[in-house]
């Protein structure tokens, strides 16, 4: 089957650094795509037909907010597709929803349930305007309204180094994530689920499951290679691990992409 094509579009320069990018989505054809964790929170907005989640046997609110999952699952439209995704880099959501992320973990909330009237009025706008570009637009303008508002930078920033050297280094164990961050691993673990929506832990497995699917991306199939690299025990290690988040085993997947180690064009 053919897949949709997302046309991406990359933040503005003082959003840099929280918003990795955003992607619009039309689609006239009925499709079924199953997705995997990636590691960073969206926010959804559906002019035309939601997508519907077989698994969860429901369809995702006009408005959604993503949070972090921990299992794959499928999306499919009914032909009428038209989408605009906000996508978050994993620590910096929750600065400008002023929802602790942690409440949406292995789920998709409505954006409206928050109560947050700023976001609901820009969702008001995106329904009823005819430019996609002018909806991006409408939640850039309100992002970087938030940016005047107070937030917890300096946690922000060590949150942001810990993340940066698990994408660097996928081994990393939670101890020695804490070090980095200069917090003790207790307080560690709330701060960073505070932020994250998942924890340091948890967090590491999607990490390495995406470093995974990036060495497979770029044709790299010798498993036993990519369990070192990705800081798996053992070639088990690996396959248990990717089953868990794909549904299959790196042998099996077609077209292997890692959202969480790519920078879309």
């Amino acid at each position: 089957m053919s897949y949709p094509i997302a046309t991406v579009i990359p933040p503005c320069p003082g959003l840099r650094q929280f918003v990795r990018y955003y992607w619009v989505l039309k689609s006239r054809e009925r499709f079924s795509v199953l997705t995997f964790p990636i590691g960073c929170p969206q926010i959804i907005f559906h002019r035309q037909s939601p997508l519907f989640i077989p698994e969860l046997s429901v369809s995702q609110n006009k408005f959604t907010i993503s949070g972090q999952v921990n299992f794959p699952a499928h999306i499919a439209s009914d032909g009428d597709t038209e989408m605009i995704v906000a996508v978050f880099y994993p620590h910096t959501i929750g600065m400008f929803i002023d929802t602790t992320p942690s409440t949406f973990y292995n789920s998709e909330i409505s954006g409206f349930d928050i109560g947050n009237r700023g976001l609901n009025e820009v969702a008001s706008r995106i329904f009823d305007c005819e430019s996609t570009h002018q909806c991006v637009k409408y939640i850039e303008n309100w992002l970087l309204s938030k940016l005047n508002c107070r937030y917890d930078t300096l946690n922000l920033k060590r949150i942001a180094t810990v993340i940066s050297s698990l994408m660097r280094k996928p081994a990393l164990q939670v101890s020695e994530l804490a070090d980095i961050a200069c917090f003790s691993q207790k307080q560690f673990g709330r701060i960073f689920n505070s932020l994250v929506g998942m924890r340091p832990k948890e967090y590491a497995r999607i990490a390495r499951f995406q470093k995974s699917m990036w060495l497979l991306q770029n044709h790299c199939h010798n498993y036993a290679e990519i369990a070192y690299y990705c800081g798996y025990s053992d070639q088990s290690h690996l396959i248990r691990d990717f089953r868990q988040f794909s549904g299959t085993t790196p042998s099996q997947i077609a077209n292997p992409y890692s959202d969480l180690f790519t920078t879309p064009a």
